[in-house]
């Protein structure tokens, strides 16, 4: 049963590790603010906006776009912005005066043919109140000004929509639908509450594991002493063979990792659709329930320790307790129930104690033996991030790690190997993330240091635990400074 089980979750931790959360934190916005630097009227932050549509005087969809560096800012509420009937331009480019007289209206017009600030300053000659412009890839652009404009005292905003929401408010207006939109662009809260649970949740995660781990291995250090003693000296001499239910990672096996992770994901890029995705949730499902049923066992057997420790065969599996056979139904029934209504508002829930449950138990089951192979795990960590991320660029002409994060070409809203929590007081909505890599990872090496401080028998002061669960805290510098941002305001 215990190598069984090994087996499953090392294969669910080959693909969890693949996703890391700076892959997330990316976003969907391209830029060259580089070749472009600020200048006077071309100084604006780069916000986001949103745009409310009414379709006949009847509520339409929202959408987000991005303003520009140049033109005006935008109300931050939505009662101080004004309605606003939406008009096509003609020609659809607006690099020449459009055909259609304008008198306040806002123009929907297409990228390209000309700069932005050239589209801008014709639309608000020909009496546009603003210029939506609908780039002609589904990612937001930042629009900026070339190095030798002069023009640019654009007295209207710009902002730049998505080719999905342009195509649907080019056919509603095609089809003589009368279209209004609404734009303002609302702050966020100076706090993400989110950010500060998703920390929360990260740290005590790692703290469970590593002191679970820690307390197993001394529990087995105290039982092996006792055997010892005991032992005949044939015995001693003897190779132990047992079965420990526990895998040490070797430098070997530390390399190879990267190589095989890297090997999956260019699989998943390469093949990325919505069985695929679909298979990922199955993959994580049946890792959930492992991780989940190791949790309650564990944590059950304090109070029902004979059903934990009597056991009945079962085919295939082997031996089982009753107590697992009893707690293991739940466990299924959870994973299903999620994975059927994993897109409601509130799955969320279910899929970070599924998550949680299986970071803890590859944390118990998982471990760094010395400092060595930890240094070479995180150091190939590190190297295959930034190769994925960043320099996979140069070779499929976009980020592969941030491709399959975010589950492109998959009519899904990404993979299932992460924690989140929805933003219930940002006016954005959304939800903050983290990757399992962020947890699993940086995991390793913290419980290694706490197994070695309770067999060292040192001080939580005088160990390294506490020293490398405050590197961890420190490291999420930005959901620091919002904890620590809650901690004055309260």
């Amino acid at each position: 049963m215990d190598s069984e089980r090994i087996l499953v979750v090392l294969c669910i931790l080959v693909i969890t590790l693949l996703f890391c959360s700076r892959s997330v934190l990316a976003g969907d916005i391209v830029h060259e603010d580089d070749i472009a630097p600020k200048k006077p009227g071309c100084e604006n932050s780069f916000v986001l906006v949103k745009v409310h549509t009414l379709i006949d005087n009847v509520e339409g969809k929202e959408f987000v776009g991005v303003g520009a560096r140049f033109g005006t800012t935008m109300a931050s509420k939505e009662k101080h912005a004004n309605h606003s009937k939406l008009v096509l331009s003609d020609p659809p480019d607006c690099c020449s005066p459009p055909k259609n007289k304008l008198t306040g209206e806002v123009i929907l017009v297409h990228r390209g043919n000309c700069t932005f600030t050239t589209k801008a300053n014709i639309a608000e000659t020909a009496g546009a109140s603003a210029i939506l412009i609908v780039n002609y890839k589904k990612e937001l652009y930042k629009m900026v000004c070339e190095a030798n404009e002069t023009d640019l005292q654009i007295q209207i905003p710009a902002v730049m929509l998505p080719q999905d929401a342009g195509s649907i408010l080019e056919d509603s207006l095609n089809g003589n639908s009368s279209v209004a939109v609404q734009l303002y662009s609302p702050q966020r809260p100076l706090v993400d509450i989110a950010e500060v649970f998703l920390w929360l949740m990260a740290v005590g995660t790692i703290l469970c594991a590593s002191y679970w781990s820690a307390w197993s291995a001394r529990g087995a250090a105290i039982e092996q002493d006792k055997l010892l003693k005991d032992a005949s000296d044939d015995y001693l001499n003897m190779e132990d063979t047992s079965a420990t239910g526990v895998v040490d990672i070797n430098t070997t096996s530390a390399v190879l990792f990267v190589v095989i992770a890297s090997c999956f994901l260019v699989m998943l890029y390469k093949l990325m659709s919505y069985a695929f995705v679909e298979l990922l949730v199955v993959l994580f499902c049946i890792g959930g329930v492992e991780g989940l049923q190791t949790c309650l066992v564990a944590l059950l057997s304090r109070w029902f320790k004979r059903a934990g420790e009597s056991f009945i065969k079962v085919p295939f599996f082997g031996a089982v307790s009753h107590l697992t056979l009893a707690v293991s139904p739940f466990c299924i029934a959870f994973a299903v129930i999620w994975a059927v209504f994993r897109r409601v508002s509130f799955a969320w829930i279910g899929q970070d104690i599924l998550g949680i449950a299986l970071i803890v138990t590859v944390l118990q089951i998982v471990r760094v033996p010395n400092l060595k192979v930890g240094t070479v795990l995180l150091s190939c960590a590190f190297l295959y991030d930034i190769f994925w991320v960043f320099v996979s660029k140069s070779f499929f002409s976009e980020s592969v790690m941030i491709v399959v994060a975010r589950g492109d070409n998959s009519g899904e809203d990404g993979i299932p190997m992460l924690l989140k929590i929805p933003r219930m007081f940002d006016p954005w909505g959304g939800y903050s993330i983290i990757g399992f890599g962020d947890i699993l990872l940086p995991g390793l090496i913290i419980a290694f240091t706490l197994r070695y401080d309770w067999l060292s028998k040192k001080s939580l002061r005088a160990g390294y635990f506490l020293w490398a669960m405050m590197a961890y805290g420190l490291g999420k510098n930005k959901i620091l400074w919002n904890l620590l941002t809650l901690t004055i305001l309260l």
